[in-house]
């Protein structure tokens, strides 16, 4: 009864593996994905991610992003996906507008001048407008009227000849002094107050959108990456990107289970049943108990001797191909003609022992005397 208990609760300390596909379900969703709510099917970006060659699996991994040509805007655009853009910013000069602490973050960007104007930072979360798929960078490098102004410790300073401007008009209101007031020593002076600066909240940064179309064709690229356009004040930025990951289709649970591993869980959820089904029959069926419930008792019982028995055949024919403890073997051949073919019969007939052989040898010697 103990065996059958015990077997049972073997069976149930599988369920959790079983039941793991069915909580990975209800896991939170992996970045730069998202399932369709109206025809459920299943948008996958991170194929279209270039990762970092040191971080890279592949045999010859890519040294650059995704680029296009920006045609008409006079510049080319460098672009990622599901990551920050794997070229050197700190080696290009930097980011305008953007705090170096963000460089690695920037997704998206281009260059004039010498200088790297970021259009958007990373974004792993895509939205679905209908039918369509759209990537949205935002938070690149401030665009418009704000294009000369620069983020320090989240407020927003002029350039500097606005600032030498602003120090003029400060100098000037502090020598003249008020109605009805003395001048006073220049330890007595107040400072006027300072004007309150723009927040870095209220500077309009460059962004982009992305629109993903299906590609069904298997000979094309993996990614067909096109500048559509940008607004009049070049905030943002409008793109297409025609590629198999823009096709919805079916998510593929990811095997946490080796080869080996699922191998091994179906023999044991087998063997399981075998001993379970087993002793559930040989106990209500069969009217047995303790050990005799077991399925197939006599064959198993019978493994011991059938063990005991190999081993003793082994050994046995092994022994024969042990080295022999004789100091010699007898003379048992070598002569020709009847009379040697007698004499071996004679001393055969007498046995193996010493007199024997020596009567054999004296034999011998008389007939090769005569």
């Amino acid at each position: 009864m103990n065996l059958l208990y015990h077997s049972l609760a073997f069976y149930l300390s599988l369920s959790p593996v079983l039941a793991s596909p069915a909580a990975k379900e209800t896991a939170a969703p992996l970045p730069c994905t998202i399932r369709s709510p109206s025809t459920h099917a299943f948008f996958d970006l991170n194929p279209l991610h270039i990762p970092l060659p040191e971080l890279s699996t592949s045999k010859h991994p890519r040294n650059h992003s995704w680029n296009t040509t920006g045609y008409d805007a006079g510049y080319n655009f460098t672009l990622n996906f599901c990551g920050g853009v794997i070229e050197d910013l700190e080696g290009k000069g930097g980011v305008v507008g953007v705090e170096k602490g963000e460089w690695r973050n920037v997704s998206a960007y281009y260059e004039v001048g010498g200088k790297v104007y970021s259009i958007g930072q990373q974004n792993g979360e895509p939205v679905l407008r209908g039918r369509k798929l759209v990537l949205n960078y935002t938070g690149g490098s401030p665009c418009g009227d704000d294009a000369g102004k620069r983020s320090v410790d989240g407020r927003a300073i002029l350039d500097d000849d606005e600032d030498e401007d602003d120090d003029e008009d400060d100098e000037d209101d502090e020598k003249k002094p008020k109605k009805g007031e003395k001048n006073k020593g220049e330890g007595d002076e107040k400072k006027p107050p300072k004007r309150p600066s723009k927040p870095d909240s209220t500077i309009r940064r460059k962004n982009t959108l992305i629109s993903f179309l299906c590609s069904h064709d298997p000979t094309a690229p993996l990614l067909g990456l096109s500048y559509i356009g940008s607004s009049p004040d070049s905030c943002t930025y409008f793109f297409e990107a025609r590629s198999s990951a823009g096709c919805g289709g079916i998510e593929t649970a990811k095997q946490t289970l080796s080869p080996s591993g699922v191998f091994g869980v179906i023999v044991a959820i087998a063997v399981a049943v075998y001993i379970v089904g087993g002793c559930v029959y040989g106990r209500v069926v069969g009217q047995q108990r303790g050990w005799r419930q077991l399925p197939n008792y006599g064959l198993w019982a019978g493994i011991g001797g059938f063990v005991r028995d190999i081993f003793i055949i082994l050994t046995s024919s092994c022994a024969r191909f042990m080295p022999s403890r004789r100091g010699y073997q007898r003379v048992n051949g070598g002569l020709n003609g009847n009379s040697g073919n007698n004499a071996r019969g004679i001393a055969r007939g007498r046995g193996d022992s010493s007199d024997a052989e020596n009567r054999l040898i004296d034999e011998l010697n008389e007939e090769w005397d005569d």
